[in-house]
């Protein structure tokens, strides 16, 4: 199953996310991949500011799912400082319906 979500980042930041992403944290990328999240891609739309993700789960639920780990509220909070986010530091995030795919 594919996942899609869109957030929103600050502007000005999209340099650090990026370099925050390009270092993720091995701990959180080895959750991610056992809790079957696969092909995960973010892109950016540099006239909104909004980030649009796409990630293959396998699991049971999304990356979206897993707030109630240690090292992803550590991720939240790291991140909150570039992101509109809740007042738990979670992304604010909008599901997406999938209207076409061609394999």
């Amino acid at each position: 199953m594919r996942i899609a979500f869109k957030m929103k980042l600050k502007p000005g930041f999209k340099d650090e996310y990026k370099k925050r992403h390009n270092e993720l944290w091995p701990e959180l990328k080895t959750l991610l991949k056992e809790q079957g999240v696969s092909d995960y891609s973010i892109v950016y739309d540099e006239e909104t500011n909004l980030l649009f993700g796409v990630q293959q789960q396998n699991g049971e639920g999304s990356s979206q799912d897993l707030g109630g780990l240690e090292i992803v509220q550590k991720w939240w909070a790291y991140m909150a400082d570039i992101m509109e986010t809740n007042s738990d530091n979670s992304p604010v995030t909008v599901s997406l319906e999938e209207v076409f795919y061609m394999e």
